[in-house]
């Protein structure tokens, strides 16, 4: 593994943590004030897109941002909404997890896919049409 790979995964994971504690946060605490985790994992999701990219485009892959680069990212992060949701409604409603347990653990599990999915929409080969930078 290069350097450069490795300073990448690195950075992945520390913009992963800071996008996975605020995701968790959103949770528990629309949780403790009785909101049904779909409504706060809908909210959370607007929350962490833009927290997310932000700091992908910046920190971890060191892009320009595009408006083509922030769609690509918002749609690969919207996979996360159902499977989050299923991952909680079986761990939740099913097994009678509270959400405090589930939602660290469904974010652990969808930590690999997120990161495959991020470089997919931030980090591209240059297309024969220009996008718009942001």
């Amino acid at each position: 593994m290069t350097m450069t790979a490795w300073r990448t995964q690195t950075r992945f994971a520390i913009v992963g943590f800071v996008c996975a504690v605020t995701h968790n946060a959103i949770l528990l605490a629309a949780d403790l004030w009785h909101i049904h985790y779909a409504f706060s994992c809908a909210i959370s999701y607007v929350v962490v897109v833009v927290l997310g990219f932000a700091l992908h485009v910046r920190y971890t892959f060191r892009q320009c941002a595009s408006t083509g680069s922030f769609w690509r990212y918002a749609l690969s992060m919207a996979a996360n909404y159902p499977a989050t949701l299923a991952l909680l409604f079986l761990m939740c409603d099913i097994a009678g997890w509270p959400v405090a347990i589930a939602a660290p653990l469904a974010t652990v599990l969808l930590f690999v896919a997120n990161f495959l999915a991020s470089r997919w929409a931030i980090v591209r080969a240059p297309s024969a049409s220009p996008e718009r930078n942001l």
